[in-house]
C-alpha cells in the first residue's frame, strides 16, 4: 500500500473514531440528562385582558398530580412523559392548548392558553355553562366570571356537534352571538339573548327596557342591519324610552311599539 493510501485510510479512520467519540458524548450526556432529577416546575397561564384567568396554577398542579399519582418535582427527567401531560391538560375544559418542555437546567415549564368564553347559557332546564368560540362547552370558573353576552330560555342541551345540526335552538342562539360579537357597533348594546319554545328570539338591550323582537335565525344578518340603523338613525332622536318595543321579524321593516 503506497504511502498517500495509507494516509487517507488514517485520515478516514480518525474521522469514523470523532463521529463515534461525538455519538458517545452525546449519548451519555442523553443518560445523565435522563437520570437527572426535575428540580423545578414554572407554569405560565396566557390571561384574559384585565390579568384574569379561569384555571390557577394550583388547578393546573392538582390536575397533572391526580394524572400522575406524583408531583413532578424530584422525578427523574426520563419517567416525565411531555406528551401525555400536555394531552391531559388539554382534556381540561378551561384549556385551550398546552405546550410543556424541560430546559437546559433541569426545570419543567409549562405554557397554558386558555379558551375564551363568548356565551353564557342559562337555560330553563337549570343548566348553567359557557360556550367557546368553537362552541365548546365550559363549565363556570371559581376564580373570575366572564363577562358576556347571555342566552336565557328554551335552549336545547348542548352536544357535541350542535354546530352541524339542520335545526338546533342553542346552534341558533350560538350563531346570532357570534353575529353580535362580529359587530363593533351591536355588541356593546345587547346583553341577553332569549328563546321561546318557537325558536324565537329576544334581544335585551344594555340601555333602555325596550324588547327587540328578532325572531328566528333567518334572515339574521338583514335583521342585525336594520336594528343598527334604527340605533344609527332614529334612537338619537326619538330617545331610548319612547318605544316599549322594536320588532326585525317582518322583511325589510321595523316595527316600533311606543309606550
Amino acid at each position: 500500500m503506497k504511502r498517500a493510501e495509507i494516509q487517507l485510510l488514517l485520515k478516514r479512520l480518525g474521522w469514523v473514531a470523532l463521529v463515534l467519540f461525538a455519538a458517545a458524548v452525546v449519548i451519555s450526556a442523553m443518560e445523565r440528562k435522563d437520570a437527572s432529577l426535575a428540580r423545578e416546575v414554572h407554569i405560565q397561564i396566557q390571561p384574559f385582558a384585565g390579568g384574569h384567568v379561569l384555571i390557577t396554577e394550583k388547578d393546573i398542579m392538582l390536575t397533572i398530580d391526580r394524572s400522575f399519582g406524583h408531583q413532578i418535582v424530584g422525578l427523574p427527567l426520563a419517567s416525565i412523559n411531555v406528551e401525555r401531560m400536555e394531552r391531559i391538560l388539554e382534556e381540561d375544559p378551561f384549556i385551550l392548548d398546552a405546550d410543556v418542555y424541560v430546559n437546559a437546567t433541569d426545570e419543567v415549564f409549562i405554557e397554558v392558553a386558555q379558551r375564551k368564553p363568548v356565551l353564557r347559557i342559562m337555560d330553563n332546564n337549570g343548566l348553567n355553562y359557557y360556550l367557546d368560540e368553537a362552541g365548546v362547552r365550559m363549565p363556570l370558573s371559581k376564580h373570575f366570571t366572564a363577562r358576556v353576552l347571555v342566552a336565557t330560555g328554551d335552549i336545547a342541551p348542548h352536544v357535541v356537534d350542535f354546530r352541524e345540526r339542520e335545526k338546533h335552538s342553542l346552534k341558533d342562539v350560538f350563531v346570532l352571538a357570534q353575529l353580535l360579537r362580529g359587530d363593533p357597533f351591536l355588541e356593546p348594546m345587547i346583553e341577553q339573548i332569549y328563546m321561546n319554545k318557537r325558536s324565537e328570539m329576544t334581544l335585551i338591550p344594555k340601555i333602555g327596557d325596550q324588547k327587540i323582537r328578532f325572531g328566528t335565525i333567518e334572515g339574521a344578518e338583514g335583521k342585525l342591519e336594520r336594528l343598527r340603523i334604527f340605533y344609527e338613525e332614529a334612537l338619537p332622536y326619538e330617545g331610548w324610552q319612547k318605544y316599549r318595543s322594536i320588532s326585525l321579524e317582518y322583511a325589510g321593516q321595523i316595527v316600533c311599539e311606543k309606550r
